[in-house]
């Protein structure tokens, strides 16, 4: 884990040691700074030797301003390295979700990848300042300062070594016990950012519901179980700063004490008790920065390993050696495909189909929710890859073709529409990035989204809401149309993604697709008869399997399910129409 994590240091490599090295700096200048203060009181104030004060002042004041200077290095080198490693540890994250298969993603739910690059990453990048600053500082203090102490008066610092063990074993007895409650507090998290995604995204179907008090409940349980478990976990460090307290407490009463009276007897001077009280502060200040620092490292520990289950997760669909990088033809065949989400023979989505389809050949596709279409079309830009069987394009297997050229050679306008943040034209060059105005436009015109966007008020230049909130379900998915067109690729997929506009919008997108896209294979998958019936075939799927295969005709002579289908919506149009 920490190999992994050291990896994403990067350039900030340097900064990160320099930190370190001004801190020990720093450090020097702080416990010498007690010997020279002795030494102002024995040899200069109570020998009333001016000079000698004058001299060993202008010392003081210089390692002071040293201590100054290096510590000042020393938090901009941790601030600007912790900050870098924070931005690369996030780089090295997104990327690493964007190389995931459809499967690698279902493993982290979003809200899990969210709060790992968020509240995950900010508390590692703490933890990464303090140990390169303060958890540098503190045991470089602790050992010089000890040092120092013993060759003031070896009687008066064993004190700190009855101590020490009394704290270690506090200190071991809090992490130790703090720790399983964090990594459980992280995953709540995961379910706290779910709940607030899900609320926020379906916040109209909430309202029309009248579900905001559910909603509410639902937050509530969630927010309450982080408090138990941060609670329950503070009350564990809530003893640190107790523990602390009587240890420096108990070291500064004997120190004095025993101090006091070795002064009386003669066998100490005022001086060395002086450097042996501020060496006691100095060391009782490191034990608790070193408590601190294992407080934040017990937290970012969950976290770390958090992050690093992403960064090592590889992913599902792994490239060819020698990868092809032209797409041949737009025809596809499916020979004795089967796919299951769960990767397992008893579970399957998809149960040994074989179909050929000629390139340029449009095709329908029909069948029941969970019949398994949108799961078929999905393995032919290698979003999943199928458990037996394998699928080609252009006669070679998809697994052979680089995943870049295959995926901008099938475009897919899916079943929930997505415009990203941007203007109208940032979003339509997702499929063309140097598409000029008039393509644009035509592409527009062709998925009949031209009119309605000349009729707003910045035209093209209109800025999509999050979410695309800020337009209709229908206007949504003739952009997505538009932007697929863009692409002019060997395949197009539309999942369902004409089924919030009216059919006669409906009939002019599928007339401007067959003359704009001749040599294209189209798979169209519908709910409506009236979407497919003008394929040259039509899939029927049943349960993960292809129940029949014909044009518009021949299956309502051959096929139960299509005609059932084509029953109920005709008489579904007569009853609209009376």
């Amino acid at each position: 884990m920490i190999r992994r994590l050291g990896a994403c240091v990067r350039e900030y490599k340097a900064k990160s040691l320099l930190a370190p090295l001004f801190v020990t700096l720093e450090v020097v200048m702080e416990v010498i700074i007690p010997l020279l203060m002795a030494q102002l009181i024995d040899d200069g104030i109570e020998a009333g030797d001016l000079s000698m004060v004058r001299s060993i002042g202008l010392r003081l004041v210089l390692a002071t301003l040293l201590s100054l200077a290096f510590g000042v290095l020393s938090g901009y080198m941790a601030a600007d390295a912790s900050a870098g490693f924070a931005k690369n540890l996030r780089h090295d994250l997104f990327y690493t979700v964007q190389e995931y298969s459809f499967s690698n993603i279902d493993r982290f739910s979003a809200s899990g990848i969210v709060t790992r690059l968020t509240t995950d990453v900010t508390n590692i990048q703490n933890a990464y300042q303090m140990i390169i600053r303060i958890a540098v500082r503190a045991p470089v203090m602790l050992v010089l300062t000890v040092v120092m102490a013993f060759r003031v008066n070896r009687r008066l610092s064993s004190i700190f070594l009855i101590v020490l063990p009394f704290l270690a074993i506090g200190l071991w007895f809090i992490m130790s016990h703090a720790h399983p409650i964090f990594e459980r507090v992280f995953k709540t998290y995961d379910r706290l950012n779910r709940v607030v995604q899900e609320n926020l995204y379906g916040i109209r179907a909430v309202k029309a519901f009248v579900r905001e008090g559910y909603e509410t409940e639902k937050f509530a349980a969630v927010s309450e179980k982080i408090y138990d478990d941060f609670s329950s976990a503070e009350k564990l460090l809530a003893f640190n700063a107790p523990l602390m307290q009587m240890s420096a407490y108990t070291c500064m009463l004997l120190t004095a004490w025993i101090g006091a009276h070795m002064i009386v007897a003669g066998s100490m001077s005022t001086g060395n008790l002086m450097t042996i009280i501020t060496y006691t502060m100095q060391i009782l200040m490191s034990l608790m920065i070193l408590s601190m620092v294992f407080v934040m490292i017990t937290v970012s520990r969950a976290s770390a390993e958090r992050v690093c289950e992403v960064l090592d997760e590889k992913s599902d669909l792994v490239g060819p050696q020698d990868p092809v990088t032209e797409i041949p033809d737009g025809s596809v065949t499916f020979e004795n495909v089967s796919f299951s989400y769960a990767n397992t023979a008893d579970k399957l989505c998809l149960s040994n189909i074989n179909l050929t389809v000629r390139s340029g050949e449009t095709i329908g596709m029909i069948g029941g929710t969970g019949s398994g279409k949108s799961t078929l079309v999905q393995l032919i830009p290698r979003l999943y890859d199928p458990i037996e069987g394998r699928v080609t394009i252009g006669g070679i297997d998809v697994k052979r073709y680089d995943l870049d050229t295959l995926r901008n050679g099938v475009a897919m306008v899916l079943q929930k529409n997505v415009l990203f943040s941007g203007t109208v034209k940032e979003n339509l060059r997702w499929g063309a990035p140097d598409a000029d105005d008039e393509t644009l436009a035509a592409a527009c015109r062709a998925a009949q989204a031209d009119g309605f966007l000349r009729e707003m008020p910045d035209g093209y230049d209109t800025v999509v809401d999050q979410g695309g909130t800020n337009f209709s379900g229908g206007q949504k998915q003739r952009l997505c149309i538009a932007r697929a067109l863009l692409r002019k690729p060997k395949i197009l997929i539309l999942d369902d993604s004409t089924s919030a506009v009216d059919t006669h919008t409906d009939a002019l997108i599928r007339d401007a697709l067959a003359s704009q896209l001749p040599g294209t294979t189209k798979f169209i998958i519908a709910q409506r008869i009236s979407s497919v019936a003008h394929a040259d075939r039509i899939l029927v799927l049943q349960d993960g399997r292809l129940d029949a295969v014909g044009t518009h005709e021949e299956l309502l002579q051959t096929n139960a399910i299509y005609r059932e289908v084509y029953d109920s919506q005709q008489k579904g149009g007569l009853d609209d129409g009376e």
